[in-house]
C-alpha cells in the first residue's frame, strides 16, 4: 500500500438493485460525464452486491439544483461502518453501494441560489446529506436524529427525497444541498481532516456533552479509528485521559497521542485498581464487552457512553447502574452545528486523524486490513485515483 503516516499533508430498506445508465454528454478531466439534462455520471467504487468486493463503476449524480453545490472529492475516509453496511451486518442494503461518509473536497460549481459557498471553497460532507428540516430535532440542529418522513437522508445506502438512492464519497464528485456541507478550515489538511467528518464528531459530541475538560478523568475504550481521535480530542479539552485496551500493544502510540495512562483490560487487576476512577468512559469498540465491569470503573454519578455498535444486544446488570447512580448512554455522530464546531475546534488545536493514504484500487485490501485491526489509524482514499 501507499503509506502516509501521522496527520497528513497540506496538499435501508429492502435489498434492491439499481443500475446507472450512460447518456450522451461531455466527459471532463475528472472522470465525470455531463448529460443534456444536467445530470452527470461520475467515476466511483461500488459493491455490486452484499459482501462483494468493491469495483470501479460509474454512478449518477443529480443535476445541480438552485441551492446545490458540486464537490470535487479529494479524499474519502474508510469507516468500519462502510464494511458493516457492505456486508449487511445492520440490515438490508441498497446495491450497487458506493460507501463513504468522510468526505473532504473543493466546491467545483454552485447553483444560482447558493449563498454560503463559492467555487474553490474547502468543504466536507459527513454521514447525512439531507433531513426534513422541520421537526424539532432538525430545528434544534440535531439533524442526525431527524424524525420527519424517512428520517435523515444518509450519505450512502439511503434514499433521497427525490426517491433515488444515495451514493457516497468513494467517487469523483458529489452533489449536495449547500446547507449540508461543512467548512474545513484552511489549517486542516484535507486528507487528515476527512475522518473528522464521522470519527471526529462521533467522539467530539459525547466528550463535549458530558463535560470532558480540566479536572475530569476520561477513559477511552479502544485505540482504533474512533479511539485515537477520542484521545486527541479529550486531551485537547484538558481532561486526564486513560486508554483502556485489550493489550499494551499500542501503548506507545496512546501516550504519544495524548493519553496520560494506558491499561490492558485483559489483566483482571485493572478493574480493581481503577474502580471508581472515571467521570466519563467512552466505549468505541463494537465487540461484546462486559459493560457492567466497565461501569464499576466510574465514579458515583459517572457516565459510560456507547459509540461503538455491536451486532448483538448487550447485557447490563441493573445493580451496576444503581450502585453509585451511574448512567449508561449512547451517542451517534452530531448535527450540522456541532460538526462545524468540532472542525473549528480541531483546527484551533491541530487535531487531525492519523492516516494511511491509499489508492482506490487498494480499497478491498484496506477492508481486509481493517477487519484484521491492521491500520493505524484510518485509511483515506486519494480520490484522484478513482
Amino acid at each position: 500500500m501507499t503509506n502516509t503516516t501521522n496527520a497528513g499533508t497540506n496538499t435501508a430498506g429492502t435489498t434492491s438493485t439499481t443500475s446507472s445508465t450512460s447518456t450522451t454528454g461531455t466527459t471532463s478531466a475528472t472522470g465525470t460525464e455531463s448529460t443534456n439534462t444536467g445530470q452527470r455520471t461520475v467515476a466511483a467504487y461500488a459493491a455490486p452486491a452484499p459482501k462483494a468486493p468493491l469495483e470501479k463503476t460509474a454512478v449518477p449524480r443529480r443535476a445541480l439544483g438552485e441551492h446545490d453545490i458540486l464537490i470535487d472529492v479529494r479524499f474519502s475516509g474508510i469507516c468500519h461502518s462502510d464494511i458493516h453496511q457492505v456486508c449487511e451486518d445492520w440490515g438490508d442494503g441498497i446495491f450497487p453501494m458506493v460507501p463513504g461518509h468522510e468526505i473532504a473536497g473543493v466546491v467545483a460549481e454552485a447553483g444560482p441560489g447558493v449563498t454560503r459557498w463559492s467555487v474553490g471553497d474547502r468543504v466536507g460532507v459527513g454521514c447525512f446529506v439531507d433531513s426534513c428540516r422541520e421537526c424539532d430535532n432538525c430545528l434544534a440542529g440535531l439533524q442526525q436524529f431527524c424524525t420527519g418522513a424517512g428520517g435523515p437522508v444518509f450519505t450512502y445506502n439511503g434514499v433521497g427525497h427525490d426517491g433515488e438512492p444515495t451514493y457516497g464519497g468513494y467517487s469523483a464528485q458529489l452533489v449536495v444541498d449547500e446547507g449540508y456541507a461543512l467548512r474545513i478550515p484552511d489549517t486542516l489538511p484535507l486528507d487528515a481532516a476527512a475522518p473528522l467528518l464521522c470519527a471526529g464528531i462521533t467522539l467530539y459530541s459525547p466528550l463535549s456533552r458530558w463535560g470532558a475538560g480540566p479536572g475530569k478523568k476520561v477513559a477511552i475504550v479502544g485505540l482504533g479509528g474512533l479511539g485515537h481521535l477520542g484521545v486527541k480530542i479529550a486531551h485537547a479539552k484538558g481532561a486526564e485521559v486513560t486508554v483502556l485496551s485489550q493489550s499494551l500493544r499500542k501503548r506507545e502510540d496512546g501516550l504519544r497521542l495524548g493519553a496520560d495512562d494506558y491499561r490492558a483490560t485483559s489483566d483482571p487487576a485493572v478493574f480493581t485498581e481503577l474502580a471508581g476512577t472515571f467521570d466519563l468512559i467512552v466505549n468505541t469498540v463494537s465487540a461484546d464487552l462486559d459493560l457492567s465491569a466497565y461501569l464499576g470503573l466510574l465514579k458515583s454519578e459517572g457516565t459510560l457512553v456507547q459509540v461503538g455498535a455491536p451486532e448483538k444486544p448487550v447485557e447490563v446488570l441493573a445493580q451496576a447502574l444503581l450502585t453509585g447512580g451511574k448512567s449508561l448512554s449512547g451517542s451517534m455522530i452530531g448535527g450540522l452545528p456541532e460538526t462545524q464546531e468540532m472542525l473549528d475546534f480541531c483546527a484551533e488545536h491541530q487535531v487531525t486523524a492519523e492516516i494511511e493514504l491509499i489508492r482506490a484500487d487498494q480499497i478491498n485490501e484496506a477492508y481486509a486490513r481493517v477487519l484484521a485491526s491492521d491500520v493505524r489509524y484510518r485509511f483515506v482514499i486519494d480520490a484522484s485515483t478513482i
